[in-house]
């Protein structure tokens, strides 16, 4: 939490997500903070007692719609996004909120983007809505790699009793490195029946661990993905990504690449990054005590 005027509805998130993934939530503020609206500073200068009662405050909210949850909470010291990033070794989900100015900004601000690539576990991103109905919709990539971000998005969708949306985003021949990418007749087809075929490949052996969540394939050429991101953060309930080597599909998503930057402007449904390392199904627990100084 950093104050803004998002903490109280990124409050909500997190202890939902806490309660279904039935884990402690951890309510961590790295001081100073942004302190605006009802968080605003009593002085003219921010002071820890300014985050021991945004801490407070937040706590008494998550209770309030989760009685039974265990809540803590830590005031931290230090960068955000160092703090958040070694909070995440101990953690499940890093639950984090767009920055106040989602409109008029479209990148997710630095702490987000940091966390995405460097936590060691699923970064939340609260962007001002938290639908309760519509499909989870996954980033599905053709490799190897990308079974881990399968998992977790089928996971999710079990547990929300969802539809699973999978996408798959092919390159066009020719526009991976930038140039115009080569017209040959008949291309297209070839290219969609590749894309589609090796989707249905990555999807084959997920139908048994997860018999009751239906599944819709999507196979888009990279030039429909901004508008195939817009129409998903607007009719899904969840979007999931995967942070690889590549990971073009979250970068769009978090305003880094440039097709997509019209297109984040109206993401409402929260989105979350999985790590390449990432387990999926084994427990991790939420919170392991204070965070140390990392050994000289």
């Amino acid at each position: 939490m950093d104050g803004s005027r998002t903490t109280p509805a990124t409050v909500d998130l997190a202890a939902a997500e806490a309660v279904r993934h039935r884990a402690p939530l951890l309510i961590a503020h790295v001081w100073p903070g942004r302190y605006t609206g009802v968080f605003r500073s009593r002085g003219a200068v921010a002071s820890p007692a300014d985050g021991r009662r945004l801490l407070d405050v937040s706590a008494q909210r998550a209770q309030l719609g989760s009685p039974d949850l265990p809540v803590s909470t830590e005031l931290l010291d230090g960068g955000a996004a160092d703090m958040l990033t070694r909070l995440s070794g101990r953690a499940q989900l890093i639950v984090v909120a767009h920055r106040d100015d989602a409109l008029t900004r479209v990148s997710w601000g630095s702490t987000a983007a940091y966390l995405a690539h460097y936590g060691a576990c699923p970064v939340l991103v609260h962007r001002g809505a938290a639908p309760s109905a519509g499909p989870v919709v996954v980033a599905a990539s053709a490799r190897p790699t990308g079974a881990t971000t399968l998992g977790y998005a089928f996971a999710e969708a079990a547990m929300r009793g969802s539809s699973l949306v999978a996408v798959h985003m092919w390159t066009r021949r020719g526009s991976e490195d930038g140039p115009r990418p080569a017209v040959v007749a008949g291309g297209y087809s070839v290219e969609r029946r590749e894309a589609e075929r090796a989707l249905a490949e990555a999807l084959a052996g997920w139908a048994a661990p997860y018999p009751h969540v239906p599944i819709d394939r999507l196979a888009v050429p990279d030039l429909d993905m901004g508008y195939t991101i817009e129409r998903a953060s607007q009719r899904g309930r969840l979007l999931v990504a995967g942070i690889g080597r590549h990971g073009r599909f979250a970068e769009w998503l978090y305003g880094s690449a440039g097709p997509s930057r019209t297109a984040v402007r109206v993401v409402a449904c929260p989105v979350v990054l999985v790590p390449g390392g990432w387990q999926a199904g084994v427990p991790v627990p939420a919170y392991g005590g204070p965070v140390a100084a990392d050994p000289a």
